[in-house]
C-alpha cells in the first residue's frame, strides 16, 4: 500500500503515519516538517501547501491520501494534484449547525476562503465544510470522517488528560469536583483507534460520510472508567452547571475550565453522535480505562487544585 499523508508531524496524522509504517506500508508525509518530528520509517516530501504541489506529489501514483487540513485552499490544491487516489479527509463534528442535536444535518454554511482562526475561531467548522466539498467534488473516491473529541497519547489540548491526572492525584478518599449532572452524556475517541480505522478505510477504499466518535456514555461512567484506568478511588461531588457558571468556571477546555463539561441543553447533541455506522464500517474502540492509563503522564489543562478547593468550599457553604 502506497500512502500519502498530508501532514504527519502531530497527533492524528502522526498516528496515521506511524501505524501505516507498522503495517509495512510505503508511507510518505508531505509537509513542511516544521511542526514536529516525523515518525521513523516515513519518507519526507517537503511541501509548503500555500504553494502548488511539487511534481513528486502529483506524480506519486498513491493508493490513498489522508488529509487533516482545515484550510480550504490547501485542500483544493491537493485535490487538483491528486484526484485519482482514494481520499480519506478528516473533518469535524463542528460542521454541524445545531449543537443541541446529534443529527448529521444541517451543516453550517461553508467558508471557502482561508481564515486565520486566531482572528475568528468560529470559522473552523465552516472552513471544514468547504474542505469536505472540495474532496467530494474533486476526487473519484473519498471518505469523510467527522470526529468528535479525539483523545489519547500526544494530545496537546490537555482536555481529557485533566481527568486521569486529577483522579490519580486525588488519592484514597479524595473529594473530586465533577461538573454538571452525572447523567450528562459524553463521548471520546482514542486517536489510535481513529487512525487504525482510517488506515483500514484506505485499504478497503471505504466511501461515505461518517461521524468518527466513541461510545455515548454518562459522564459519571466515563469518570468511573478513568478512575479504574489509573487505579484511583475518590468521592465525586457533582456541582450543577448554573453554580459553575456563577463561579466563572469555563466549559470544555482551558486553564479556567472543567474539561468535557458543556452547557446543557445547548450542547446536548455535540457529544451524543451515533457511533454505530462507523462501528459497522470497521471502527474498533478500546475501553476508556485503557486510554486513561496511557495518558496519565500527558499534559493536563484545567482548573488548579486551589481553584477546585475554592469552588467546592463555596458549593458546600451555599446552604
Amino acid at each position: 500500500m502506497k500512502l500519502l499523508v498530508l501532514g504527519g508531524t502531530k497527533f492524528l496524522s502522526r498516528s496515521v503515519a506511524t501505524q501505516a509504517v507498522e503495517r509495512g506500508w510505503d508511507v510518505t508525509c508531505a509537509c513542511r516538517g516544521t511542526s514536529g518530528p516525523l515518525p521513523e520509517g516515513v519518507t519526507h516530501l517537503p511541501w509548503d501547501r500555500s504553494l502548488e504541489a511539487p511534481a513528486a506529489v502529483a506524480d506519486g501514483e498513491w493508493d490513498a491520501v489522508v488529509d487533516v487540513s482545515r484550510t480550504p485552499s490547501h485542500v483544493r490544491r491537493a485535490v487538483a494534484a491528486l484526484p485519482d487516489a482514494h481520499w480519506v479527509f478528516v473533518s469535524t463534528i463542528n460542521v454541524y449547525a445545531d449543537n443541541s442535536s446529534p443529527a448529521m444535518e444541517p451543516l453550517v454554511e461553508a467558508i471557502t476562503t482561508d481564515v486565520d482562526l486566531a482572528v475568528d475561531a468560529e470559522a473552523y467548522g465552516p472552513m471544514k465544510v468547504a474542505c469536505e466539498q472540495a474532496v467530494i467534488e474533486g476526487t473519484e473516491s473519498s471518505m469523510i470522517v467527522r470526529p468528535g473529541l479525539i483523545v489519547g497519547p500526544d494530545d496537546g489540548s490537555g482536555r481529557f488528560s485533566y481527568w486521569p491526572e486529577r483522579l490519580a492525584r486525588g488519592g484514597l478518599g479524595g473529594e473530586v469536583l465533577a461538573p454538571g449532572s452525572p447523567s450528562d452524556v459524553v463521548q471520546v475517541i482514542d486517536v489510535r483507534d481513529l487512525a487504525a480505522w482510517i488506515l483500514d478505510a484506505c485499504a478497503a477504499r471505504t466511501t461515505g460520510v461518517f461521524d468518527g466518535v466513541g461510545e455515548i456514555m454518562p459522564i459519571a461512567q466515563l469518570l468511573d472508567e478513568v478512575a479504574a484506568g489509573v487505579g484511583a478511588t475518590g468521592t465525586f461531588t457533582w456541582v450543577d452547571s448554573g453554580f459553575l457558571e456563577e463561579q466563572g468556571v469555563e466549559p470544555w477546555a482551558g486553564q479556567a475550565s472543567l474539561p468535557l463539561w458543556l452547557p446543557r441543553p445547548e450542547y446536548d447533541g455535540m457529544m451524543s453522535h451515533d457511533p454505530r455506522p462507523a462501528i459497522d464500517a470497521g471502527l474498533r474502540l478500546r475501553p476508556v480505562a485503557d486510554t486513561a492509563r496511557d495518558t496519565l503522564d500527558e499534559v493536563a489543562i484545567g482548573i488548579s487544585p486551589v481553584r477546585e478547593a475554592e469552588i467546592l468550599a463555596a458549593w458546600h457553604a451555599r446552604d
